[in-house]
């Protein structure tokens, strides 16, 4: 008798086969790499990671071993290691499919924003309903940085809120100011928002976010005397 798959899809892009791109179009496939993965193995695939995301959330990552992983698909630990080649493996597939949905959520929101200023509180406000809506895969965050605090001082975060900064600045929104330090604090206060909710989930995150909001808005503009 075949097992029932386990574990609810957790949402977020589905993983896929990366290709090579560049200016010009993406390039031949090379024989040499790997075949592309079917539907059942990417199905597969996204199973185990969303119990991952379960394990995780409920028992943190020491706990999610790749038998309690395999337990909790309803599959053979040997179905996991087809897969992926160990523990750190899926681990990390899970922190990357959780940044993926992270970024696409909010990036939707900065996306149909209006103007820089609009831009700034689309990230903020849908960082904060992001950490709200999606415990589980906050957790995951938590547990991946801890694992790999160089995910956290990657470049690309401060430079995606840059980007922003320096619009406003072209636009003439903003006062002048060195956008990477701003945005550095501007992560580093949005962060420490979210540690407190973590640590005291009875934290009013549309009041904190209201502040926060606020803040960085009165931080990017002129003062007006």
């Amino acid at each position: 008798m075949r097992r029932r798959a386990r574990c609810r899809s957790s949402g977020g892009p589905r993983s896929s086969s990366p290709r090579r791109c560049g200016r010009f179009g993406c390039a031949m496939s090379d024989p040499s790499a790997p075949r592309p993965r079917t539907f059942t193995e990417e199905a597969r695939r996204q199973q185990i990671i969303d119990c991952t995301i379960e394990l995780v959330a409920e028992r943190g990552a020491a706990a999610a071993s790749l038998s309690a992983i395999a337990a909790r698909a309803g599959i053979s630990k040997a179905a996991v290691l087809y897969h992926f080649s160990s523990k750190d493996a899926v681990l990390d597939a899970t922190m990357s499919h959780v940044l993926g949905s992270y970024v696409a959520a909010v990036g939707e929101r900065v996306d149909a924003a209006d103007g820089p200023e609009g831009m700034l509180v689309a990230y903020l406000r849908g960082t904060v309903e992001y950490v709200r809506d999606h415990p589980a895969q906050v957790r995951v965050l938590v547990e991946g940085l801890v694992r790999d605090p160089e995910v956290a001082a990657g470049p690309e975060r401060w430079r995606s809120v840059a980007g922003i900064l320096e619009q406003g600045q072209a636009a003439g929104v903003f006062r002048a100011f060195d956008a990477r330090t701003l945005a550095l604090m501007i992560n580093g206060a949005l962060d420490a928002v979210v540690a407190d909710w973590i640590g005291a989930p009875g934290v009013d995150l549309d009041t904190a976010a209201a502040e926060l909001e606020t803040a960085v808005l009165l931080a990017v503009t002129e003062v007006r005397t």
